[in-house]
This record gives C-alpha cells, structure tokens and sequence, in this order.
C-alpha cells in the first residue's frame, strides 16, 4: 500500500464488508472506514450523491459519521453509493443496517426529530429531502462558550475493522507514532505539557483584531467545550475536528492572511486535501512517550502559545520550530462522549 509524496495516505484498494459490524457504533465506524476507501472528501461525496439526484450535505455526513446511533436507512443507501458501491453491494450495507436495527434496543435507531432550531436532525433526516440553507456556524463573532451537551460518539475501540483480511487498508493501525489511535481516528484532548490541566479548545483572540472562535488553552473542565476528533489522512497526520452540539463540526484550520494571521480557527468547510487543515504529529522532547508537538503541514512550522503565555485564555499560534516548553502537547485519547443527548434530538 503506498503514500503520496506528501505523506498523505492513498486510500485501501477493497472497501470495508458490512457483515463484520455488530453494533450501531461499529456500524457508523465501518462507513468512516468506507469514505477512507472512497477517497472522497465531504464535499465530493455530496457532489456525488447530488449528481444521483440525492440529497447528502456534506454538514449531515460529517455529523452522521461522528455519531454511534444509526443512520436512517435513506442515508445508507444514498452514503454507499456515493463511495461508488454498486446495487449490490449498497443492498449489503442497508441489510447490515436493518439486522442491526432489529437487534438494538429502540432508542438506538432513532426516528426523524426537529430540533430547538426548527431543523429536521441531519444525521437522521431523509436523505433525499431538502436540506435547508445555512449560515456558516462557525465564522461569527458571538461567543458559542453557552452552549451545553453534546449528542455525538465516535469510533473509539473499532480500529478491528480494519483488521480483516477483505479490507486492507493505507493507513497502518496505529497511524500516528506513539499515540495509541487506530486508523479510523479517535476521541482526545489536547493539552499544552506545562499546564496539563488546561486544554486547547475554543476562545478568542485577546487583542480583538479577530472576532471568530480560534483555538485556545482553557481549562477543561469550563462546560460545553468542543469536543475534539482525530482523523489520521497519513502517518502522522491529522485533521484535528471540533464538534460542537449547535454549530455542528469545524476543522482547525492555519489562517495564514490578515488579522488573524497565524491563529487557528474552527471552520466548516472540512477537506481532507486542504493542506491547512492538516497537522502532522510527531513526538518531542526527551520522554517522547506522550509528549507530542504538531505541525500544521501547510508551514512546517510548530504550534505553540502565543507570548509562550500559561495564563487561561492563552491563544494558540504557528510558529517557529524553537524546542520551547510552550511547543509540547500531550494527547490523551478518550472514550466517545456519552450524555444522554446521545439518544435524545439532536440540536442541530
């Protein structure tokens, strides 16, 4: 199995068997697993779908696939083709999905809701219905500290998926060195080394020169952080996911021009072939155990802190690779969230 020049992983050449998977959560981890194989960004795949006359955001996918409930059926089938599955193979997918229905408790295949905001909840929605216009939820300036739970889960614990012999994959089972991940991505914190208990999560820029969310040490346990994803692209590499129960999921991504030049922010538009929201994540210092630093791929450079400040509230910047304290992470990977939103209408 071989990697583009850059690192990033070509995806496996025979796509994951849908028989394997027992669970809702096993389930969801398959079609992640599925979309390495496509190939296809979020935004190709909707093209894809569209152009089969379905309806598929990319906004619904990216949240369907970040969940441990099932999809709607309509999902499935529209989701499977979209990766270029043929009749027969999408039939394979949508009876997993029906076995697995049958055999979960209700609440675990849930039925279409509307949330508090009036929309129909995407990761359940009919696929081939309308999907409503909406603002861009992460580039604004009001605050989104206020908001509470999260309905989402993820793959943590199924990297067994890509184990099998049918279903060889690009990635190599623990993507990133040193950190205990499997191939399909995990849950995780990020915590700056010097003040562990502290997390980078979502603040703002102190100055006010930029008014959006970017990403900043806090304390951890302040209510309604984002709750972050890795999605390995290659070895060592890493989107680096903010989901956040209103405004959906945001990709950290480098701003390279104007006043927020060189912090990070949460945006929308995830792609996996966008080079600036891609990081590499490579092990630092003497320990090397669990001392990471990373480096967005579209620099090289490192992310620290900025005025390598420890205060809560510090944002965090690209810089030059100096070896400073303010330059090592821990990563510390953890189960999916769990909340009782997990089987309750979404708010998105």
């Amino acid at each position: 199995m071989g990697q583009k020049g850059d690192g990033i992983a070509e995806p496996p050449e025979v796509s994951p068997p849908p028989a394997l998977v027992r669970t809702p959560a096993e389930f969801t981890a398959a079609l992640r697993t599925l979309r390495l194989w496509s190939g296809l960004t979020y935004r190709q795949l909707e093209g894809k779908a569209n152009a089969q006359a379905d309806t598929l955001p990319a906004s619904t996918i990216a949240t369907t696939l970040g969940r441990v409930t099932l999809p709607r059926e309509q999902f499935v089938d529209a989701f499977t083709r979209a990766c270029g599955l043929g009749d027969e193979e999408v039939r394979q997918w949508v009876e997993a999905r029906r076995r697995i229905a049958t055999a979960a408790p209700t609440s675990t295949s849930p039925s279409t809701s509307t949330g508090a905001d009036g929309y129909a909840d995407p990761a359940v929605a009919p696929s081939r219905a309308p999907a409503p216009i909406r603002p861009s939820r992460w580039r604004r300036a009001a605050g989104l500290l206020g908001a509470a739970g999260i309905g989402i889960a993820g793959t943590f614990g199924v990297s067994g998926l890509l184990h099998d012999s049918s279903t060889p994959a690009a990635l190599p089972a623990m993507p990133v060195a040193g950190l205990r991940m499997p191939a399909v991505g995990s849950w995780a914190r990020i915590h700056p080394a010097r003040t562990p208990e502290l997390c980078l999560t979502e603040g703002r820029d102190r100055t006010g020169r930029y008014e959006s969310a970017v990403v900043a040490q806090r304390l951890c346990t302040k209510d309604a952080l984002p709750q972050v994803f890795l999605e390995p692209l290659g070895r060592d590499i890493v989107q680096i996911q903010w989901h956040q129960p209103k405004y959906g999921i945001g990709c950290l991504t480098v701003l390279q021009n104007g006043p927020g030049r060189d912090l990070l922010e949460p945006r929308d538009d995830c792609a996996d072939d966008n080079r600036a929201q891609q990081f590499r994540v490579e092990r630092f210092g003497p320990s090397a155990a669990a001392h990471f630093r990373i480096r967005p791929i579209i620099t090289n450079q490192c992310l620290s802190l900025r005025r390598q400040d420890t205060k809560d509230g510090a944002e965090a910047v690209q810089g030059r690779c100096s070896g400073a304290g303010d330059q090592d992470f821990l990563i510390e990977l953890t189960p999916p969230p769990q909340t009782t939103a997990a089987h309750a209408p979404s708010p998105r």
